[in-house]
Formats: C-alpha cells, structure tokens, sequence
C-alpha cells in the first residue's frame, strides 16, 4: 500500500518474544491483526516501543518480512531503519525499501550529536537512496539532541521527506516547526498524552504507543477529531489520559509490554537492559487498566 498523507493512528508495535528471547511470530501474527481489526491506520515496526536497539540486523529483517507478509498491503508498513551510523541506516533502508515497506522512520543521530549540516545530511543522503517516503523522528530524551528548527525547515523541502514524528514534548519546539506542516509534509505526535495539542497546529494524527493496548479507541480519538466531532475525541482523550501516562510511569516499552501481558496478549518479556516492572509501579499500571475496562 502507497503511504500517501497519512492521517490516524499509526501503532508503534511493540516485539513480543519467548521466555527465552526469541522473537515470538505467532503472537506478532495476532497483534497485528488485533491491529488491522481495531482500525488502525498505518503499522510502525521496529521504532523504539519494538526494541530494535536490542535485536539483530537478521532479527530486524525477519520481523519486517513477517509484518509486511501478514499485514499484506490491507494498511502501510512504517519501518524504523534508523541508525546513529548515517551508513547502516542507509543499508537498511535500502534493504527495507526492497523487502516492501511502505516507508521509512529516520531517527537523529544519537551519541553522536552531529552539528546541523551533519544532521540534516544524515537525513538527506539517506532519503536520496530510496524512492519511499521518509518521516523524520525527533526524540532528544533519547537521543541526547534534537533537530534543530532550521534543519527541519530544509528537510520539509526534500522531494522525499513527508513528515516528522515529534516526540520531544516540547510543544514551543512542535509550534516552531509548526509552519512546515502542508500537502507534502505532515506532523505526527510522537507522545500520546498531547496527540490532541498537536493536531491543534496542524498534526496529522499519532504515532502511539497506547495504541497497542486500545488500539479502537486511539483511531477513534484521532477520526473524531480531524473529522468534525473534536469535543468527543476531547471527551476520550482525557478518559483516558492517566493510562496513556502511565503507559511511561517507567522507560518505554517495560510498561505497555506489562500491560499486555497483564491483558492476556502473552507478549513475553523485554530484553536486558530492560526488566520487568517494580511491584509498586504494577500495582498503579493495573489500577489503570481496571479502570478503563481491560482488566
């Protein structure tokens, strides 16, 4: 499927995997298509909620085959090929591209902290390889910098870069950068608990981590707003607001991983340096879920 302008919500997938770490297909299988049911408008897979920091060139590679085999072109295939290393996220973007991805996630180069002209060619170079459109990811929390405003107004220019996911947070970073936002370049709230705020400005939707536990009711909230009724999707943000913050009570994806697992979805567990949760922070993850009717 063509990723044109799309607007909704993108499920940032999480990997399930055995108790032995292996990555667990036939549980990948029936997320996605608990996916594709709940009405989820694009899959991302391998961005930083599927652990890809973790896994192997070869890991990641099975798991984008699987998913763009199940997935079967019903809805895009998003896939996170980016890399501090501006030469392996362009192999692996080209490998992506060939395997059938519909796009591509590029995130800023972390450790590293490239000054602006290497930024933007880290991003540039890569989007000149392949013929897939391209969605910037600024997550300085993780990274250690963010894009800075004036990259971000070239990169908007490149015949080839659609869109950025911006989860810093930061909301006068999100208005700065707000202009850019047109028929070629869409703007995706990288943090759930401000998806609203975001598509205020201009924002296409979200690309949600809470969305992998109600993934129905995250389209829903996302379809109110841009289609015409925003008091109801207002009215279920803040419903459910205190779950999509504590979906990050700790470092993401220990919670949402738990909160499946909690639910019955037998995703498994994470793999070190990520554990398991503390007993005080599953008690107020399960208060959570009970409260919205998952448990």
């Amino acid at each position: 499927m063509k990723f044109e302008n799309i607007k909704g919500s993108i499920v940032a997938m999480i990997t399930p995997f055995h108790e032995d770490g292996s990555v667990n297909f036939e549980v990948l299988t029936e997320l996605l298509e608990r996916q594709i049911a709940g009405g989820t408008d694009a899959i991302l897979t391998l961005g930083t909620t599927g652990e890809y920091s973790t896994m192997s060139h070869e890991e990641d590679a099975s798991v984008v085959a699987h998913t763009i085999k199940v997935v079967n072109g019903r809805v895009p295939v998003i896939v996170g090929s980016g890399s501090n290393c501006t030469a392996t996220q362009l192999e692996k973007s080209v490998e992506y591209q060939d395997m059938g991805a519909d796009a591509l996630l590029l995130i800023s180069p972390y450790y590293n902290k490239a000054n602006p002209e290497g930024m933007y060619r880290h991003f540039a170079e890569t989007a000149d390889a392949v013929h897939i459109p391209c969605i910037l990811y600024n997550v300085p929390g993780r990274t250690g910098c963010s894009i800075p405003v004036g990259v971000v107004e070239k990169l908007s220019r490149h015949p080839n870069i659609v869109g950025i996911k911006e989860a810093s947070g930061d909301m006068s970073y999100a208005m700065k950068i707000a202009h850019c936002i047109g028929p070629d370049f869409a703007l995706y709230s990288g943090n759930d608990d401000i998806t609203i705020p975001l598509m205020s400005i201009g924002g296409s939707g979200v690309i949600s981590v809470y969305a992998n536990v109600m993934p129905a009711m995250c389209h829903q909230i996302v379809a109110d707003y841009l289609g015409g009724n925003p008091a109801r999707a207002v009215e279920n943000h803040l419903k459910y607001l205190k779950l999509m913050n504590d979906l990050f009570i700790e470092v993401n994806p220990i919670p949402v991983k738990s909160a499946m697992n909690m639910m019955g979805l037998n995703v498994g567990p994470m793999r070190l340096p990520l554990c398991e949760m503390s007993q005080e922070h599953q008690a107020v993850l399960r208060f959570s879920l009970k409260e919205a009717g998952l448990l």
